[in-house]
């Protein structure tokens, strides 16, 4: 410090702090060799607090409001001092002032995720991030306990550990509370006041009060997430048969719109991917057109046959519809079927299991 700084300094009589910082929590008053007169204007704003420090203890605490420094309004320093008959010399103390204002917007999240047992989905990992608020709730023990005496103590200082704080208690509330993971969006504020809960006392120690704590999501593993994605369109899907039409039809509108794709090359795809779609839009509305979608599945211990309609396997069909089928001159005598035991595909007429369709036929009619 210069002679000037020293000058000015030894007829400074106002100790006060116009906090223009918005993350400042501590902020020591600068006086050459620490010494105050007595008498001193000493001013104390909204949301601030004055602590004295007398030989690093701390001393007398003042609340917001305008004091001139005496023995009167300074008892703790008069004692540790001994100034019984008044005192009138300037004395030696460190003056802090201490902000008592909302630190708001603190930000909390897991950097990993965190191992948790769901009732549901059983082992699963988390995530999870959000928002918490803080303030100093008794400037001596925070003096005390964290700041010290540093000359200046931002939020910067001590957010790692409260960050730490609200990771760790956090994550223990979550499954504690043992709400399946599906409903935890829908209990965000159940589970953030456990959390608070949690975490309160651990920042009284500290002197601080944890003054909100919020939750702003907690989400599951990308892979999971798609595979719940996944469950959730087969839910909304439904009727997988009627999915499968409506999206055929879609393919093969497409397919109409642009048979050859805009080239030679293409051409030969757009027909290809048009036969493909073709065969397979047959087979889907040729079994649902014999089967139906509310068609009764076989009869316990009956083998379905399959057909060969048009040169394309449909089916399983069961006796009764087989017979459908052959009334309806779909198939006849020598249509090739199938079911599982047999070798190979074989004339109907050849399977001793449908002679009974084909027997209860009647014969061709007589030439005129």
């Amino acid at each position: 410090m210069g002679l000037f700084d020293k000058i000015r300094n030894e007829f400074i009589d106002i100790i006060e702090w116009v906090d223009t910082t918005s993350d400042t929590i501590v902020w020591k008053f600068p006086r050459y060799q620490n010494e105050i007169k007595m008498n001193s204007q000493l001013t104390v704003r909204e949301s601030q607090w004055a602590v004295f420090l007398n030989e690093g203890a701390i001393a007398d605490v003042f609340q917001p409001g305008m004091y001139t420094l005496s023995t009167q309004n300074m008892p703790i320093m008069t004692t540790l001092k001994g100034w019984k008959y008044g005192f009138n010399s300037p004395f030696k103390a460190d003056v802090f002032f201490v902000s008592s204002r909302q630190f708001i917007n603190q930000k909390w999240g897991t950097r990993n995720p965190i191992m948790l047992r769901d009732a549901e989905f059983g082992p699963i990992r988390l995530r999870a991030f959000g928002s918490f608020a803080f303030r100093v709730k008794d400037p001596a023990v925070f003096l005390k306990e964290v700041a010290a005496t540093n000359p200046e103590f931002s939020v910067e200082a001590i957010n790692e550990q409260l960050r730490n704080l609200a990771v760790s208690r956090g994550m223990d509330a979550i499954a504690e509370v043992k709400i399946p993971v599906l409903d935890l969006a829908a209990n965000y504020d159940e589970v953030s006041a456990r959390i608070t809960e949690k975490i309160k006392p651990e920042f009284t120690e500290l002197g601080l009060e944890l003054t909100k704590f919020l939750i702003e999501n907690i989400s599951l593993p990308p892979e999971v997430e798609a595979a719940l994605d996944k469950r959730s369109s087969m839910g909304i899907v439904g009727n997988l048969g009627a999915y499968a039409q409506f999206q055929a039809a879609n393919a093969m509108e497409e397919a109409a719109k642009n048979p050859n794709g805009g080239g030679l090359a293409s051409a030969g795809v757009g027909a290809g991917l048009g036969v493909a779609v073709g065969g397979q839009m047959a087979n889907v509305f040729a079994n649902n057109t014999v089967q139906g979608n509310d068609a009764p599945p076989p009869l316990p211990g009956a083998t379905p046959f399959y057909a060969a309609i048009d040169g394309k396997q449909a089916g399983p069909y069961t006796m009764e519809q087989l017979g459908q089928l052959v009334a309806a001159g779909t198939i006849n005598a020598q249509s090739q079927v199938w079911k599982k035991g047999m070798a190979a595909w074989a004339a109907a007429n050849t399977v001793p299991e449908l002679a009974s369709i084909f027997s209860n036929m009647p014969p061709p009619l007589p030439n005129p």
